[in-house]
């Protein structure tokens, strides 16, 4: 079984967010699966097969962690269209059944491409006790993502703040489901982007994820409203960092990015 390591979210090799893909004939068992992913050790690895023609998508797609299954995974995803599309498997739009329900990513002519996704629901809430300590920084606004992403969404002072957050992960992990996306206003949006975030998930077993395309669909809305556009940039400002174009569509979000193959190879057992 062939098996490539692609970052997605960026143009460039060593940079953006890394994932495992893996094309099969049909899933094994989940425990199988958990151990590739393990074996991996990025922060996502993604398993696709393709499904019968003439049904609501093309290929069943899974995304799991080094440590458990995930119900919703963009920088996974846009690693699997990339794959699909340079491999010749699957050509113009592709449909997944995932946990998240079917999600399309379309190429473009430029080289990106754009993945369809759900926009999170965003409901204020009163900073935990404890989150400002543990994140770093204190809180201006925070906000409950929903069950499919799982995380508060915690807006901080500027982007200077952002850039040196340097969270204690253990007690992030009391307060959310999978963790915390902190984020703020760009100082200067002349450098090609609108905000900028960074992302801490120790719930599902990574302190500190590259470049989330999943947060984007809460960062979209949050920002879009403040800044009065539905076509914006976000920077994640990790140490690999990356780019996420979206556009806001009422529930649904597009997100768009380049990828880029680094390493193919067999899995031999």
């Amino acid at each position: 079984m062939r098996i490539r390591i692609v970052d997605a979210f960026t143009d460039r090799p060593f940079a953006g967010n890394p994932a495992g893909v893996m094309l099969l004939d049909a899933f094994p068992d989940d425990e199988r699966l958990q151990q590739v992913a393990l074996e991996v050790n990025h922060a996502e690895t993604a398993f696709a097969h393709p499904l019968p023609e003439g049904g609501e998508a093309d290929w069943a797609l899974r995304w799991f962690t080094p440590v458990t299954e995930v119900s919703l995974c963009g920088h996974a995803t846009l690693a699997a269209a990339h794959v699909l599309h340079t491999t010749g498997a699957h050509e113009g739009p592709v449909r997944f059944a995932t946990r998240g329900g079917v999600l399309v990513a379309t190429p473009r002519e430029d080289g990106s491409i754009t993945l369809d996704f759900p926009t999170a629901p965003l409901t204020p809430v009163e900073p935990p006790t404890g989150v400002a300590e543990a994140l770093g920084a204190e809180p201006h606004t925070v906000l409950d993502t929903g069950p499919d992403i799982g995380d508060l969404l915690v807006e901080v002072a500027d982007e200077k703040t952002v850039h040196g957050l340097a969270p204690d992960h253990k007690a992030l992990a009391a307060h959310s489901e999978r963790g915390i996306i902190a984020t703020a206003r760009a100082d200067d949006p002349a450098r090609g982007y609108d905000y900028v975030s960074r992302c801490f998930f120790p719930n599902v077993g990574i302190d500190e994820d590259p470049v989330t395309g999943s947060a984007h669909t809460a960062l979209a809305p949050f920002w879009s409203e403040r800044l009065g556009r539905t076509d914006l940039t976000g920077l994640q400002a990790s140490p690999r960092s990356g780019r996420v174009r979206t556009e806001l569509r009422g529930a649904r979000t597009l997100l768009s990015g380049r990828a880029v193959t680094v390493i193919e190879g067999e899995l031999l057992v």
